[in-house]
Protein backbone atom coordinates (compact mmCIF):
# COMPACT_ATOMS: atom_id res chain seq x y z
CA UNK A 1 0.00 0.00 0.00
CA UNK A 2 2.91 2.56 0.60
CA UNK A 3 3.44 2.30 -3.42
CA UNK A 4 0.43 4.87 -4.50
CA UNK A 5 -0.04 7.44 -6.72
CA UNK A 6 -3.52 8.52 -5.24
CA UNK A 7 -3.76 12.46 -4.50
CA UNK A 8 -0.44 13.09 -6.36
CA UNK A 9 -2.47 15.49 -9.16
CA UNK A 10 -0.20 17.20 -11.71
CA UNK A 11 -1.23 20.59 -12.42
CA UNK A 12 1.07 21.62 -15.51
CA UNK A 13 2.73 20.10 -18.32
CA UNK A 14 6.47 20.77 -16.60
CA UNK A 15 5.04 18.30 -13.64
CA UNK A 16 3.63 15.84 -16.44
CA UNK A 17 7.10 15.97 -18.38
CA UNK A 18 9.08 15.58 -15.36
CA UNK A 19 11.55 12.12 -15.24
CA UNK A 20 10.24 10.53 -12.07
CA UNK A 21 6.61 11.11 -12.14
CA UNK A 22 5.91 9.03 -8.44
CA UNK A 23 6.81 11.11 -5.49
CA UNK A 24 7.77 7.52 -3.96
CA UNK A 25 10.16 7.30 -6.85
CA UNK A 26 11.67 10.53 -6.52
CA UNK A 27 12.63 9.94 -2.78
CA UNK A 28 14.11 6.64 -3.76
CA UNK A 29 16.33 8.21 -6.38
CA UNK A 30 17.14 11.24 -3.76
CA UNK A 31 18.10 8.56 -0.97
CA UNK A 32 20.18 6.69 -3.52
CA UNK A 33 21.94 9.50 -4.67
CA UNK A 34 22.82 10.57 -1.10
CA UNK A 35 23.90 6.85 -0.28
CA UNK A 36 25.66 6.55 -3.60
CA UNK A 37 27.53 9.72 -3.14
CA UNK A 38 28.22 10.32 0.47
CA UNK A 39 28.15 6.91 2.49
CA UNK A 40 29.69 4.55 -0.38
CA UNK A 41 33.15 6.76 -0.65
CA UNK A 42 32.99 7.03 3.34
CA UNK A 43 32.48 3.50 4.18
CA UNK A 44 33.57 1.07 0.67
CA UNK A 45 37.10 -0.02 0.64
CA UNK A 46 40.14 0.92 -1.65
CA UNK A 47 39.47 -2.93 -2.96
CA UNK A 48 35.62 -2.33 -3.45
CA UNK A 49 36.59 0.53 -5.18
CA UNK A 50 39.21 -0.57 -7.85
CA UNK A 51 37.82 -3.95 -8.40
CA UNK A 52 33.69 -3.21 -8.45
CA UNK A 53 32.56 0.33 -8.20
CA UNK A 54 34.74 1.81 -10.38
CA UNK A 55 34.39 -1.00 -13.39
CA UNK A 56 30.73 -1.10 -12.84
CA UNK A 57 30.56 2.98 -13.65
CA UNK A 58 32.56 3.11 -16.67
CA UNK A 59 30.75 -0.65 -18.21
CA UNK A 60 27.40 1.19 -17.17
CA UNK A 61 28.45 4.16 -18.88
CA UNK A 62 29.81 2.52 -22.36
CA UNK A 63 26.54 0.17 -21.67
CA UNK A 64 24.48 3.22 -21.66
CA UNK A 65 26.29 4.35 -25.08
CA UNK A 66 25.49 0.92 -26.62
CA UNK A 67 21.99 1.08 -25.47
CA UNK A 68 21.54 4.02 -27.67
CA UNK A 69 22.42 2.52 -30.79
CA UNK A 70 21.27 -0.46 -30.26
CA UNK A 71 18.28 -0.41 -27.89
CA UNK A 72 16.78 2.93 -29.13
CA UNK A 73 17.72 2.99 -32.49
CA UNK A 74 18.23 -0.71 -33.53
CA UNK A 75 21.74 -0.60 -35.39
CA UNK A 76 23.67 -3.48 -34.38
CA UNK A 77 27.16 -2.64 -33.82
CA UNK A 78 30.35 -5.10 -32.74
CA UNK A 79 32.53 -2.51 -33.00
CA UNK A 80 32.11 -0.70 -29.32
CA UNK A 81 35.64 -2.06 -27.65
CA UNK A 82 37.22 -0.25 -30.97
CA UNK A 83 35.41 3.17 -30.17
CA UNK A 84 36.06 2.90 -26.31
CA UNK A 85 40.17 2.37 -27.65
CA UNK A 86 39.47 6.04 -29.57
CA UNK A 87 38.00 7.52 -26.82
CA UNK A 88 41.42 5.97 -24.53
CA UNK A 89 44.00 6.95 -27.07
CA UNK A 90 42.55 9.98 -28.36
CA UNK A 91 42.35 11.80 -24.52
CA UNK A 92 45.59 10.30 -24.34
CA UNK A 93 47.43 11.78 -26.99
CA UNK A 94 45.62 15.04 -26.20
CA UNK A 95 46.96 14.66 -22.73
CA UNK A 96 50.51 14.10 -24.18
CA UNK A 97 50.47 16.90 -26.62
CA UNK A 98 48.71 19.66 -25.50
CA UNK A 99 50.37 20.83 -21.91
CA UNK A 100 48.32 21.58 -19.30
CA UNK A 101 45.14 20.25 -20.76
CA UNK A 102 42.39 19.58 -18.58
CA UNK A 103 41.08 16.48 -17.59
CA UNK A 104 37.88 17.10 -18.74
CA UNK A 105 38.56 18.19 -22.33
CA UNK A 106 40.50 15.43 -22.28
CA UNK A 107 37.75 13.05 -21.67
CA UNK A 108 35.74 15.69 -24.36
CA UNK A 109 38.37 15.49 -26.71
CA UNK A 110 38.42 11.90 -26.52
CA UNK A 111 34.66 11.50 -26.97
CA UNK A 112 34.31 13.63 -30.08
CA UNK A 113 36.98 11.45 -31.57
CA UNK A 114 35.07 8.28 -31.09
CA UNK A 115 32.06 10.13 -32.69
CA UNK A 116 33.57 11.31 -35.42
CA UNK A 117 34.60 7.68 -36.00
CA UNK A 118 31.42 6.35 -35.01
CA UNK A 119 29.83 8.71 -37.95
CA UNK A 120 32.42 7.06 -40.56
CA UNK A 121 31.44 3.48 -39.45
CA UNK A 122 27.82 4.34 -39.44
CA UNK A 123 27.15 5.49 -42.81
CA UNK A 124 27.01 1.86 -44.17
CA UNK A 125 23.58 1.63 -42.08
CA UNK A 126 21.74 3.72 -44.38
CA UNK A 127 22.17 0.80 -46.73
CA UNK A 128 22.38 -2.39 -44.79
CA UNK A 129 21.34 -3.92 -41.70
CA UNK A 130 20.99 -6.29 -39.61
CA UNK A 131 23.51 -8.83 -39.48
CA UNK A 132 25.76 -7.06 -42.50
CA UNK A 133 25.85 -3.97 -40.70
CA UNK A 134 27.09 -5.81 -37.53
CA UNK A 135 29.83 -7.53 -39.84
CA UNK A 136 30.43 -3.80 -40.71
CA UNK A 137 31.16 -2.16 -37.63
CA UNK A 138 32.74 -5.08 -36.73
CA UNK A 139 35.13 -4.11 -38.98
CA UNK A 140 36.28 -1.00 -36.90
CA UNK A 141 36.78 -3.21 -34.83
CA UNK A 142 40.23 -4.74 -36.89
CA UNK A 143 40.67 -1.11 -37.98
CA UNK A 144 41.18 0.29 -35.18
CA UNK A 145 43.29 -3.07 -33.71
CA UNK A 146 45.44 -2.60 -37.27
CA UNK A 147 46.20 1.03 -36.70
CA UNK A 148 47.12 1.40 -33.19
CA UNK A 149 49.47 -1.25 -33.67
CA UNK A 150 50.81 0.09 -36.81
CA UNK A 151 50.60 3.91 -36.05
CA UNK A 152 53.46 4.95 -33.37
CA UNK A 153 52.45 8.44 -32.35
CA UNK A 154 49.47 7.07 -31.30
CA UNK A 155 51.47 4.99 -28.15
CA UNK A 156 53.77 8.33 -28.33
CA UNK A 157 56.32 5.86 -29.84
CA UNK A 158 56.42 3.43 -26.99
CA UNK A 159 58.39 0.18 -27.85
CA UNK A 160 56.29 -1.89 -26.20
CA UNK A 161 53.13 -0.68 -26.97
CA UNK A 162 52.27 0.21 -23.16
CA UNK A 163 51.15 3.91 -22.38
CA UNK A 164 50.95 4.97 -18.74
CA UNK A 165 49.27 8.15 -17.36
CA UNK A 166 51.05 9.38 -14.59
CA UNK A 167 48.90 11.79 -12.56
CA UNK A 168 44.89 12.67 -12.78
CA UNK A 169 44.05 16.00 -12.29
CA UNK A 170 40.06 17.17 -12.07
CA UNK A 171 39.06 21.11 -11.80
CA UNK A 172 42.31 21.75 -9.03
CA UNK A 173 41.70 18.43 -7.22
CA UNK A 174 44.10 15.72 -7.81
CA UNK A 175 42.60 12.35 -8.19
CA UNK A 176 44.69 10.41 -6.40
CA UNK A 177 42.58 8.21 -3.97
CA UNK A 178 40.36 5.72 -5.57
CA UNK A 179 37.73 7.06 -3.51
CA UNK A 180 38.02 10.80 -5.65
CA UNK A 181 38.26 8.27 -8.82
CA UNK A 182 35.14 6.81 -7.90
CA UNK A 183 33.34 10.29 -7.37
CA UNK A 184 34.64 11.47 -10.71
CA UNK A 185 33.42 8.18 -12.78
CA UNK A 186 29.96 8.84 -10.76
CA UNK A 187 29.79 12.30 -11.84
CA UNK A 188 29.96 11.63 -15.40
CA UNK A 189 27.59 8.84 -15.58
CA UNK A 190 25.18 10.71 -13.73
CA UNK A 191 25.37 13.42 -16.10
CA UNK A 192 25.64 11.70 -18.97
CA UNK A 193 22.76 9.38 -18.11
CA UNK A 194 20.64 12.51 -17.40
CA UNK A 195 21.30 13.93 -20.83
CA UNK A 196 20.47 10.93 -22.58
CA UNK A 197 17.42 10.24 -20.94
CA UNK A 198 16.60 13.42 -21.65
CA UNK A 199 17.18 13.29 -24.98
CA UNK A 200 15.24 9.63 -26.16
CA UNK A 201 12.43 11.60 -24.58
CA UNK A 202 12.90 14.14 -27.37
CA UNK A 203 11.87 14.56 -30.78
CA UNK A 204 15.42 12.69 -32.36
CA UNK A 205 14.77 9.81 -29.47
CA UNK A 206 11.30 9.46 -31.07
CA UNK A 207 13.09 9.55 -34.55
CA UNK A 208 15.64 6.56 -33.50
CA UNK A 209 12.60 4.77 -32.04
CA UNK A 210 10.52 4.76 -34.92
CA UNK A 211 13.38 3.57 -37.11
CA UNK A 212 13.67 0.60 -35.36
CA UNK A 213 10.40 0.00 -35.38
CA UNK A 214 9.98 0.23 -38.83
CA UNK A 215 12.92 2.36 -40.71
CA UNK A 216 10.40 2.48 -44.31
CA UNK A 217 7.39 3.79 -41.86
CA UNK A 218 9.26 6.13 -40.64
CA UNK A 219 10.76 7.39 -43.74
CA UNK A 220 7.31 7.43 -45.40
CA UNK A 221 6.03 9.51 -42.52
CA UNK A 222 9.08 12.36 -42.93
CA UNK A 223 12.11 10.72 -41.06
CA UNK A 224 14.81 10.71 -42.54
CA UNK A 225 17.05 8.04 -42.04
CA UNK A 226 20.24 9.38 -42.58
CA UNK A 227 19.84 11.96 -39.86
CA UNK A 228 18.25 9.84 -37.08
CA UNK A 229 20.41 7.12 -38.14
CA UNK A 230 23.84 9.06 -38.03
CA UNK A 231 22.89 10.86 -34.89
CA UNK A 232 22.49 7.43 -33.08
CA UNK A 233 26.11 6.49 -34.08
CA UNK A 234 26.76 9.69 -32.90
CA UNK A 235 25.74 10.30 -29.40
CA UNK A 236 26.49 6.53 -28.76
CA UNK A 237 30.30 6.93 -29.96
CA UNK A 238 30.60 9.80 -27.97
CA UNK A 239 29.42 8.09 -24.30
CA UNK A 240 31.76 4.93 -25.23
CA UNK A 241 34.46 7.13 -26.22
CA UNK A 242 34.35 9.36 -23.15
CA UNK A 243 34.00 5.86 -21.61
CA UNK A 244 37.05 4.32 -22.79
CA UNK A 245 39.07 7.26 -21.50
CA UNK A 246 37.79 6.99 -18.36
CA UNK A 247 38.44 2.87 -18.84
CA UNK A 248 42.15 3.55 -19.63
CA UNK A 249 42.67 6.95 -17.22
CA UNK A 250 41.11 6.05 -14.13
CA UNK A 251 40.70 2.38 -13.76
CA UNK A 252 43.98 0.81 -15.70
CA UNK A 253 46.21 3.78 -15.65
CA UNK A 254 48.32 1.61 -17.81
CA UNK A 255 46.95 -0.30 -21.42
CA UNK A 256 47.57 -1.75 -24.55
CA UNK A 257 45.84 -2.63 -27.42
CA UNK A 258 44.74 -5.88 -26.03
CA UNK A 259 42.55 -4.31 -23.29
CA UNK A 260 40.39 -3.03 -25.79
CA UNK A 261 39.61 -5.88 -27.94
CA UNK A 262 36.60 -7.94 -29.26
CA UNK A 263 35.76 -9.45 -26.28
CA UNK A 264 34.72 -5.99 -24.81
CA UNK A 265 32.89 -4.93 -27.70
CA UNK A 266 30.73 -8.68 -26.62
CA UNK A 267 30.88 -8.02 -23.16
CA UNK A 268 28.87 -4.61 -23.68
CA UNK A 269 26.59 -5.85 -25.78
CA UNK A 270 25.59 -9.09 -23.15
CA UNK A 271 24.82 -6.10 -20.43
CA UNK A 272 22.43 -4.43 -22.78
CA UNK A 273 20.85 -7.32 -23.71
CA UNK A 274 20.45 -8.96 -20.36
CA UNK A 275 20.28 -5.28 -18.15
CA UNK A 276 17.32 -4.74 -21.14
CA UNK A 277 17.37 -2.69 -24.82
CA UNK A 278 15.68 0.28 -25.19
CA UNK A 279 16.14 1.34 -21.84
CA UNK A 280 18.13 3.54 -19.39
CA UNK A 281 18.17 1.94 -16.46
CA UNK A 282 18.93 -1.19 -18.05
CA UNK A 283 22.59 -0.46 -18.79
CA UNK A 284 23.70 -0.34 -15.16
CA UNK A 285 20.98 -3.21 -14.28
CA UNK A 286 23.62 -5.23 -16.91
CA UNK A 287 26.48 -3.94 -16.07
CA UNK A 288 26.01 -4.79 -12.37
CA UNK A 289 24.96 -8.02 -13.13
CA UNK A 290 28.41 -8.78 -15.57
CA UNK A 291 30.57 -7.54 -12.76
CA UNK A 292 29.21 -8.74 -9.78
CA UNK A 293 28.70 -12.55 -11.28
CA UNK A 294 32.64 -13.10 -11.78
CA UNK A 295 32.73 -12.25 -7.67
CA UNK A 296 30.02 -14.37 -7.09
CA UNK A 297 31.10 -17.38 -9.02
CA UNK A 298 34.74 -17.08 -7.23
CA UNK A 299 33.57 -16.73 -3.43
CA UNK A 300 30.21 -18.73 -3.21
CA UNK A 301 31.84 -22.19 -3.79
CA UNK A 302 34.13 -21.18 -1.23
CA UNK A 303 31.61 -20.16 0.99
CA UNK A 304 30.02 -23.49 0.47
CA UNK A 305 33.57 -25.57 1.26
CA UNK A 306 33.49 -26.51 -2.84
CA UNK A 307 36.81 -26.65 -4.32
CA UNK A 308 36.75 -24.88 -7.55
CA UNK A 309 39.33 -23.98 -9.54
CA UNK A 310 40.08 -20.34 -11.03
CA UNK A 311 39.96 -21.91 -14.64
CA UNK A 312 36.26 -23.91 -13.69
CA UNK A 313 35.16 -20.63 -12.36
CA UNK A 314 35.76 -19.11 -15.43
CA UNK A 315 34.30 -21.46 -17.71
CA UNK A 316 31.20 -21.56 -15.71
CA UNK A 317 31.20 -17.65 -15.81
CA UNK A 318 31.15 -18.14 -19.91
CA UNK A 319 28.59 -20.92 -19.84
CA UNK A 320 26.20 -19.21 -17.03
CA UNK A 321 26.91 -15.78 -19.42
CA UNK A 322 25.73 -17.78 -22.59
CA UNK A 323 22.75 -19.13 -21.00
CA UNK A 324 21.38 -16.22 -19.49
CA UNK A 325 21.62 -14.38 -22.85
CA UNK A 326 19.14 -17.35 -24.25
CA UNK A 327 16.88 -17.45 -21.29
CA UNK A 328 16.26 -13.17 -21.57
CA UNK A 329 16.04 -13.50 -25.18
CA UNK A 330 13.31 -16.12 -25.20
CA UNK A 331 11.66 -15.84 -21.75
CA UNK A 332 12.31 -12.12 -21.49
CA UNK A 333 13.70 -10.02 -24.57
CA UNK A 334 13.55 -6.38 -22.45
CA UNK A 335 15.74 -8.30 -19.95
CA UNK A 336 16.28 -6.86 -16.37
CA UNK A 337 14.63 -3.29 -16.23
CA UNK A 338 11.45 -5.09 -17.81
CA UNK A 339 11.52 -7.17 -14.26
CA UNK A 340 11.87 -4.27 -12.77
CA UNK A 341 8.88 -1.98 -14.48
CA UNK A 342 7.27 -5.26 -14.00
CA UNK A 343 7.74 -5.19 -10.07
CA UNK A 344 6.84 -1.39 -9.82
CA UNK A 345 3.20 -2.21 -11.57
CA UNK A 346 2.46 -5.12 -9.19
CA UNK A 347 3.72 -2.61 -6.31
CA UNK A 348 1.20 0.10 -7.40
CA UNK A 349 -1.70 -2.56 -7.38
CA UNK A 350 -0.68 -4.40 -4.60
CA UNK A 351 -2.77 -6.29 -2.58
CA UNK A 352 -5.24 -6.35 -4.98
CA UNK A 353 -4.75 -8.98 -8.04
CA UNK A 354 -5.90 -6.77 -10.77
Amino acid sequence: MFYRENGQLKTSYRADQQIFTVAQDRLAIGLLAVLAFVAIPLLASDYAFRAVLIPFLILSLAALGVNILVGYCGQISLGTGAFMAVGAYAAYNLQVRIEGLPLLLALIGGGLCAMALGIVFGIPSLRIRGLYLAVATLAAQFFVDWFVNRAAWVTNHSTSGLVSIRSLDFLGMALDTPARKYLLCLTLLVVLGLMAKNLVRSAKGREWMAIRDMDVAAAVIGIRPVSAKLSAFAVSSFIVGVAGALWGFVHLGAWEPAAFGIDKSFQLLFMVIIGGLGSIVGAPMGAAFIVLLPLVLNHVPHWLGLPISTGTAAFLEHMIFGALIVVFLIAEPHGLARLWSTARQKLRLWPFPH
